[in-house]
């Protein structure tokens, strides 16, 4: 009844909302919110944007916290993320004027944090600005308290119009639409890694166009390391996801039927060496049969002689070595027939050639193995692509405590934590050794949702009882059907024995 529920859940929901690579980014991005106090009263308040660069970090402009660096005693800083129902004090605790960066800390809740983009970009490409523009809030606020409300940042997209220095700092020019309360918030590729942070705006006088100036990725990284905080980076080209999927799918089919093929080839060397070996053993056996049938021929023979022999002894009244003779012969005609029955058939006795027909979904354990991170097959926006450690034990159980379920010809589990807004689709095909990480970066309602779904988590452990994994392949094929169609990033592992 229980998993007749959830597949009914799975079907009647609609879903989490469409996992987006901004949207991903968006979820780490907070309002920071400065109010100065002098004798309990408010004198002060200001805002800006800011985006997690560690679960409990965040980096923004300087000027934001300007008045908490130069009066740290009478001004509160307030961290207000994106999501949730709950805002929280934070700190400063690195400050450069200079480079209008600043790096706060907070505690109570976690973020998802955000990665630097290392690779080159071009003029012309497009970008996103994440923040919470002022203007915005000055025609949609009804109160002080929705300054401390967490809602979602806005974004605008433009173009990077190229590099410049401005006060001696190398900045992003851009078109994307910001305003003074973007001052902090991250501009992005369209994969969603950080190239910069904003901090700027020109004036657009007599009609000009106005255009942004961000803090460049340079400049962000220099600090952060000043800081001793510790950030992730992603330097691979952005793709599209659809188009990704699309050549991995075609390169996994490809390396599949590499494999098959290759089993194929191996087994028919094996068919061909076994018949070569038939035949050497069937002429082997034929010699055999015709040996012993000459055996059994030279026996009678001896025998017939020694019977004819004694009536010869007999007649010439040697009955005692007749009687021997006789015996002799009779015994050796004995032992002939007797070994002439028991000839070799002459056919060879082999163990049954190898099927090549394979499993569905081999379960074979592979033992140890190191699977490493394949770029040209991956679409990466945030995730760290170290090596992985993988130990295949039998009918999908992987490092002796997590059963994975048959999917098709290869082994699939999905996981959804509790303590990260990422789900991940983990799939191992024991044919190719191919381990891929398929990850769906969701808000905190998608998340709440599927946990429900999930139900509370099991201590892990892996079993060959079929009913058991029913119920795992039930379960999870619940979530699957709730993830949004496309996810945000996949990332591909060619697993080798380990050592």
């Amino acid at each position: 009844m229980r998993r007749l529920l959830l597949l009914l859940l799975a079907l009647c929901w609609a879903g989490p909302a469409l996992a987006d690579d901004i949207g991903a980014t968006a979820r780490g991005v907070v309002r920071v919110v400065t109010i100065a106090v002098v004798d309990g009263q408010v004198v002060g308040f200001g805002h800006g944007s800011g985006v997690a660069i560690a679960p409990n970090r965040i980096v923004t402009n300087a000027h934001v916290v300007d008045l908490a660096e130069r009066y740290p005693d009478n001004v509160v800083v307030g961290v207000v993320p994106s999501e949730g129902d709950k805002s929280y004090q934070g700190r400063v605790i690195a400050y450069d004027s200079h480079a209008d960066l600043a790096l706060i800390e907070f505690t109570g809740a976690t973020l998802p944090p955000a990665t630097l983009y290392t690779g080159p970009v071009s003029e012309g490409d497009p970008v996103v600005a994440l923040g919470y523009p002022g203007n915005v809030d000055l025609a949609t606020a009804r109160s002080a308290a929705d300054y401390i409300r967490p809602t979602s940042p806005v974004r605008s997209e433009g173009v990077f119009s190229g590099r410049r220095s401005l006060t001696g700092v190398e900045v992003l020019l851009h078109t994307a639409n910001i305003a003074r309360g973007n001052s902090g918030g991250p501009l992005l590729d369209r994969c969603g890694r950080v190239i910069g942070i904003n901090s700027a705006i020109t004036r657009g006088e007599d009609g000009d166009s106005p255009f942004g100036f961000a803090i460049a990725d340079t400049q962000l990284a220099a600090f952060l390391r000043e800081a001793r905080q510790p950030f992730g980076t992603v330097g691979t080209p952005c793709t599209s996801i659809e188009e990704r999927l699309r050549e991995d799918g075609e390169a996994e089919a490809r390396a599949r039927a590499d494999a098959l093929g290759r089993q194929r080839d191996a087994a028919a060397q094996a068919t061909a060496l076994r018949d070569a070996a038939l035949s050497r053993a069937r002429d082997a056996a034929q010699t055999r049969r015709e040996n012993v049938m000459a055996i059994a021929g030279v026996l009678l023979v001896l025998g017939a002689l020694g019977v004819g022999g004694a009536g010869l002894l007999e007649s010439r009244g040697r009955r005692r070595h007749a009687l021997w003779a006789a015996s002799a012969g009779g015994l050796g005609m004995v032992v002939a027939v007797i070994v002439f029955v028991l000839r070799p058939s002459g056919e060879p006795e082999l163990p049954p050639a190898a099927s090549v027909t394979r499993q569905a979904v081999p379960n074979a354990p592979l033992g140890k193995l190191v699977c490493v991170f394949q770029p040209d097959s991956s679409r990466v926006t945030v995730s760290s692509t170290g090596d992985v450690p993988l130990r295949w034990g039998r009918s999908g159980c992987a490092d002796g405590r997590v059963q994975y379920r048959p999917a098709g010809e290869t082994w699939e589990r999905i996981s959804v934590p509790q303590d990260e807004q990422t789900v991940s689709v983990k799939v191992f095909d024991p044919v190719t050794r191919r381990y891929t990480d398929t990850r769906y970066m969701l808000g905190a309602q998608a998340m709440r949702q599927l946990r429900d779904l999930a139900g509370k988590p099991a201590a892990d452990r892996c079993s060959i009882d079929p009913a058991t994994i029913d119920r795992l392949a039930q379960g999870q094929a619940a979530i699957r059907a709730a993830l949004p169609p496309l996810p945000n990033e996949k990332l591909v592992y060619a697993c080798r024995p380990a050592g």
